[in-house]
């Protein structure tokens, strides 16, 4: 991967991640202004569930900035862009899709088709 392409995925990981901190300050905003006091018991729990399943989004996202961050290590590393297991170039398409991708689409591939053997098992 030429250094141009290089300094693309690093600008549109750090896109990400200031995205993912934005989302992330408007929630707690929102958890700090609004409160749950409805006086009707399914109002209540229908806005329960809804900051349950927002307080889930940005736990995952918080796992996503780790990712992330992994992935700007391998930039820095040199070794961005190459699959973990098999050592050959990951396609641009793919890390276009998938900027903290660290296998191939075949690669990937062989290891959930292991990972569901081994769950079956």
């Amino acid at each position: 991967m030429n250094p141009r392409q290089l300094e693309y995925f690093r600008d549109k990981l750090l896109a990400w991640k200031d995205a993912i901190y934005r989302e992330a300050a408007g929630t707690l905003s929102q958890l700090q202004t609004e409160s749950l006091r409805e006086a009707d018991l399914t109002d209540r729990a229908s806005s329960e569930t809804d900051w349950s399943i927002e307080l889930r989004t940005r736990d995952r996202q918080r796992k996503l900035i780790s990712k992330i961050d992994a992935a700007m290590r391998r930039i820095e590393d040199g070794e961005y862009g190459y699959c973990e297991v098999t050592g050959e170039p990951i396609s641009l398409a793919r890390l276009e899709a998938r900027p903290i991708a660290t296998m191939t689409v075949e690669a990937q591939e062989r290891h959930e088709r292991q990972e569901k053997v081994s769950r079956e098992e």
